[in-house]
């Protein structure tokens, strides 16, 4: 197995990363005092996407650059309220995703200009203290349906997704286009089962698109893999590295690297330089906020050749993932 990214990373990101890598380095160095930084998530850590948060604030505590608390499983509409005790418990950088309550998330930001706010959200950031990101990897999207365009023998490949929202749909339009890049010929089977964790909806989902000759999936949801596995055809991974868990089936995953834009934040609530701003981009890859593993023993290398050179053309600027939050859709 092996990180694509990390590998291209160390020999070209000098020109964008750098001033990243010392801007954090030199903030933690320093600040005097631990940032307090809270998270609050919908759903539990475990969960794929609130891990990859979870994961870089956990890495900044132990860094000691941070005192991280964080409740999990909050309800929509609990979640005002635990914004609210946070902020009043003193709380320097509150972090979280607010999608579906905007509004009350946002009447909470205002009442607490002293406070900053991280948070998942699919608008723009609000002056002075509320910023905002997303899981901005449709680039290594792009790149893992290089890799399932080539893997396909059926030319059909099925994708299933949760909901077909901007968060989604432009990870999946991307995987589509980088797969169309090498393979002309391939076709989609699209489908969401709308919901965030329903496994045996996701696998049920998955066999109906194999049944109609799909041999390579793409699992945006928990579910797919199982199914891929039972049948024996190849799976792609989304924002977490699944391959342990499936040995032989996820040929590659485009993984999000949450610690560029969790460093900044706490870097900018240290200097007290933080205010709202918008997030995203540090999920690129240019920032090293997103990468790609790639099973070397299932991918013939000179599509991870391809790869490579393609990413390095991404990084370079040279080559440009466009970003498209329209729902996808079956084209057979």
């Amino acid at each position: 197995m092996i990180e694509i990214s990390s590998r291209i990373g160390r020999r070209i990101l000098l020109a964008g990363a750098m001033a990243l890598s010392l801007a954090v380095t030199t903030g933690a160095a320093l600040a005097v005092e631990k940032v307090k930084v809270a998270a609050i998530y919908t759903l539990p850590v475990e969960q794929q996407w609130i891990s990859r948060i979870h994961k870089a604030l956990n890495e900044a505590a132990e860094r000691g650059e941070i005192d991280y608390v964080f409740s999990e499983n909050v309800s929509n509409t609990d979640y005002e309220r635990v914004m609210r005790e946070y902020a009043e418990a003193g709380q320097q950088l509150i972090v979280g995703e607010v999608f579906g309550l905007e509004r009350a998330a946002r009447a909470v930001a205002t009442d607490y200009p002293e406070t900053a706010f991280l948070m998942g959200s699919s608008f723009g950031p609000e002056a002075p203290n509320f910023s905002v990101f997303d899981n901005y990897i449709h680039e290594p999207s792009y790149l893992t349906g290089m890799i399932a365009g080539k893997a396909t023998q059926s030319n059909v490949i099925g994708m299933v997704g949760g909901y077909a929202i901007p968060e989604v749909n432009r990870l999946m339009n991307a995987f589509m286009e980088g797969a169309r890049e090498v393979n002309p010929e391939v076709k989609f089977l699209v489908n969401f089962i709308d919901s965030w964790y329903d496994p045996p909806k996701a696998k049920e989902s998955a066999f109906a698109m194999m049944d109609a000759g799909a041999d390579v999936m793409y699992a945006e949801r928990f579910g797919v893999a199982d199914a891929a596995v039972e049948r024996g055809v190849k799976a792609i991974g989304n924002v977490i590295d699944t391959s342990g868990d499936y040995p032989g089936t996820i040929l590659a995953s485009a993984i999000w690297d949450m610690e560029p834009t969790i460093d900044m934040a706490i870097t900018k609530v240290a200097h007290g330089s933080f205010e709202g701003a918008d997030y995203g981009i540090y999920s690129h890859l240019v920032h090293s906020g997103g990468s790609i593993v790639v099973d070397e023993a299932l991918v013939p290398a000179d599509v991870i050749e391809a790869v490579k050179e393609k990413e390095a053309a991404i990084i370079f600027g040279h080559f440009t993932v466009e970003v498209n939050d329209a729902p996808p859709a079956s084209d057979m």
